[in-house]
């Protein structure tokens, strides 16, 4: 039984020992980019979001290369290129939330208020014209939503958005907001559902990060026009769940 032991002791000291590393490399280059695009902040914001994938591609780089972290992609092909859309994403860790800012055009993302007072990412992220909320006020964050959410599209922007509104771990579902479908209707622009299993690699609330490959599935966009807004949330909706069967299927 030792030996055993010895071994699980020394699986886990790695594994602490390469999330650390990832965490530090991470933090240096955020530190680092983020008083870059600060100090840029008053100029126009195209090498912003340059800087933005940049940071985004070595985080995903440096998970793979420290934590063994990969990830496999189908569905690139239903990404759009002539309009911009709404995603609509499974939401289990910071992990998709990097990805998508790697794949995406310029994307503005929903998230809380809060989240802006983080120092070098949040102050950054600020400057990047993402949608910020305050949570305790539904109804004031979804007028805030619609309004900021159509002008950041004529913009040229493509919205994230994650329904179930907070993080969830592997196997859980909360039910979708409807906040999303509800902008494309009154938008006209469609939505691009999201699945992934990031969560049992990088998961919530967690210091360590797992290797293996992380299963991204991109749905088909779904069309606005001439639908209710609760039809489109739920198209959405059961694709998303859809997918997350078939990659539980696959393990």
């Amino acid at each position: 039984m030792m030996p055993q032991n010895t071994s699980y002791q020394g699986k886990l000291s790695l594994l602490y020992i390469r999330s650390a590393l990832l965490f530090g490399s991470v933090l240096a280059i955020t530190i680092v980019l983020a008083i870059i695009v600060l100090a840029i902040a008053p100029f126009p914001g195209k090498l912003r979001y340059k800087i933005a994938k940049f940071w985004a591609n070595c985080t995903l780089f440096l998970g793979k290369s420290i934590c063994g972290l990969n990830y496999q992609v189908s569905g690139l092909e239903n990404i759009p290129t002539d309009q911009e859309a709404i995603v609509l994403c499974k939401h289990q860790s910071a992990w998709e939330t990097i990805f998508l800012t790697s794949i995406l055009p310029t994307s503005s993302i929903l998230l809380k208020k809060s989240l802006l007072w983080i120092p070098f990412w949040g102050w950054a992220m600020a400057t990047l014209k993402p949608i910020a909320i305050d949570r305790s006020s539904p109804k004031e964050a979804l007028t805030q939503l619609l309004k900021q959410g159509a002008k950041r599209l004529q913009e040229g922007y493509w919205i994230v958005i994650y329904p179930e509104g907070t993080r969830t771990a592997p196997g859980e579902q909360r039910k979708f907001s409807a906040s999303g479908s509800l902008l494309a209707l009154r938008t006209g622009h469609p939505v691009l559902p999201v699945a992934h299993n990031a969560g049992e690699f990088w998961p919530r609330y967690s210091f360590l990060k797992y290797p293996g490959t992380i299963q991204v599935k991109i749905g088909q966009i779904i069309p606005v026009e001439g639908r209710k807004s609760k039809d489109i949330n739920a198209e959405a909706e059961a694709w998303i769940n859809k997918a997350m069967l078939e990659i539980e299927a696959t393990k």
